[in-house]
């Protein structure tokens, strides 16, 4: 007999205990984010003598930038929940940039890369790299799902290949020159935009439609979900490509905001998005996780490099710090597991 699964949700298996009412988890981790912020506003007015949050400047370029970062973590987030990994969406984000960046050149460009495409719509860079990261998403979940290859070894391997490609595209050459039409999407807010919509979009979709229910139903218990009657296979395909569509939408962020294509861009990004979404509260394990979190998440990544860039510290020691918040995060994921089985 089939399982029935149409009343699953995320609020489900985000609450351990029958009977038990928790405060969403959203809450606790705004607490975290809001206690940072306090924190480095202190040490600011201690060791610089400034205001932290006082500086408009400073906050506009700290969400800016995790925005990019924020909208590959909202498909890492489907991912992780589906109890997989994504490790090629950085150097998607690099190939993306190149490929959009050649095709968005602007028309007296003196060293374009095709001199016969220059000045073109930019329609037509944007649809090319949102096409270069789903062909690389659709490649990684049909490995995974027919090929029983794991997750983190498909994703690792296109990584490395798709980086290859951003390098050998132009020799690693840097493209510049880029239209005004095209540089528009990622002047102002207009990439908080794109990442808060994105991120609307997906968080409906995950706790409202039978999309969110089978991501989760096959996170939680891919041999439950197969039993139910869930194609795992082709949802597994599903999730990979958006995954690899939004690392491309990045990837075109990205070069718009900075007017240009380099073949390096979006080295670490992976890491970065895969760190909202842990520190936001999506699980390893698969099947629990909510975008809220994960644009929480996104923005504490934010607060705390904007922050030791504000009190000049070495970018070393940023980076063994973040590693270190990120193994908090799992040993944190990994206590709530053991509780939620224990409940």
């Amino acid at each position: 007999m089939a399982t029935d699964i149409s009343s699953a949700s995320p609020t489900s298996t985000d609450t351990p205990g029958a009977g038990r009412r928790r405060l969403p988890p959203e809450l606790s981790i705004l607490g975290v984010m809001i206690g940072m912020l306090l924190l480095f506003e202190v040490l600011g007015w201690i060791f610089v003598g400034q205001s932290f949050i006082a500086n408009p400047l400073r906050l506009k370029i700290m969400i800016l930038q995790e925005s990019e970062i924020g909208i590959i973590a909202v498909g890492v987030t489907q991912v992780i929940i589906l109890a997989g990994i994504d490790l090629s969406s950085g150097s998607v984000v690099g190939m993306t940039a190149m490929i959009a960046a050649s095709l968005a050149q602007a028309a007296d460009a003196p060293h374009a890369v095709y001199p016969s495409l220059l000045g073109l719509n930019p329609v037509i860079p944007v649809a090319a790299g949102l096409a270069c990261g789903l062909v690389v998403g659709l490649i990684n979940g049909s490995l995974i799902a027919y090929t029983r290859i794991p997750a983190f070894i498909a994703t690792l391997g296109m990584m490395v290949s798709a980086r290859g490609v951003a390098n050998w595209y132009t020799n690693g050459q840097p493209i510049g020159n880029l239209s005004d039409e095209f540089a528009e999407i990622g002047a102002g807010w207009w990439p908080v935009i794109i990442f808060l919509g994105v991120a609307f979009v997906f968080h409906i979709a995950l706790r409202y439609t039978r999309y969110g229910k089978f991501t989760y139903a096959i996170g939680a218990n891919p041999l439950a979900a197969r039993v139910s009657g869930i194609n795992v296979e082709r949802h597994l395909i599903v999730v990979y490509t958006i995954a690899g569509l939004l690392s491309g939408l990045s990837g075109i962020v990205h070069t718009a905001r900075a007017i240009s294509g380099q073949a390096g861009v979006g080295a670490g990004f992976e890491l970065d998005a895969i760190a909202a979404a842990v520190i936001g509260g999506t699980s390893l394990s698969g099947g629990v996780g909510r975008m809220t979190g994960t644009v929480i998440g996104a923005i504490i990544l934010g607060i705390l490099t904007s922050g030791f860039t504000f009190l000049n510290v070495d970018a070393h020691y940023q980076e063994i710090i973040k590693g270190g918040v990120i193994i908090a995060a799992v040993v944190a994921d990994q206590y709530r597991q053991r509780r939620r089985k224990g409940a």
